[in-house]
């Protein structure tokens, strides 16, 4: 390891080896902290009060079961449910109060590639007409690209079966 020069400054965040690590070239155990940021679906917030619910990789033509938390919103109190939004790739199967907010359970269908948003709203039971919008984001890959490592509250319940003639072994007879 090279030595820092006459005036200049050693840079933050070296990675220092102690006797206890191995030396290069050995092979030793990679450790991850218990709990890793990309490894749990993201919710943020929004300006607009609305959140954005970032579930990662999924695979087209798989159903998913995605589960996560929103904080605990005043406006909407603790009983909450789903209001009804046509929509045929997303639906909200329970919605349960917690200390720390809500729990929301739902199953999402991929249905085509690339970056995909789909919309929800939550709504007090009350009825006084207040609700929050969740935006669902998926970044689904094609089914030729292998199977994705789903995030903690995510996970796959079934595949939806499509025939596709260009992937068909049959040609017919000319």
């Amino acid at each position: 390891m090279a030595t820092a020069g006459k005036g200049s400054k050693a840079k933050g965040g070296a990675v220092r080896f102690t006797p206890s690590q191995p030396p290069e070239g050995a092979h030793g155990h990679v450790r991850f902290d218990e709990k890793l940021h990309d490894s749990a679906v993201m919710v943020t917030q929004e300006r607009d009060g609305s959140f954005l619910v970032k579930v990662g990789f999924l695979k087209i033509l798989h159903r998913y079961e995605i589960t996560f938390q929103l904080p605990p919103l005043q406006r909407l109190g603790r009983d909450v449910c789903a209001v009804p939004v046509p929509n045929l790739n997303l639906r909200v199967i329970a919605v349960t109060p917690l200390p720390e907010g809500y729990s929301v359970k739902c199953e999402y269908t991929a249905h085509k590639e690339g970056v995909l948003k789909e919309e929800l709203v939550l709504a007090s039971e009350a009825g006084e007409g207040v609700s929050v919008k969740v935006m669902v984001q998926a970044r689904v890959m094609d089914r030729h690209h292998g199977t994705p490592m789903l995030l903690d509250g995510v996970r796959c319940v079934g595949a939806e079966l499509e025939y596709d003639s260009e992937q068909s072994d049959w040609h017919g007879f000319d």
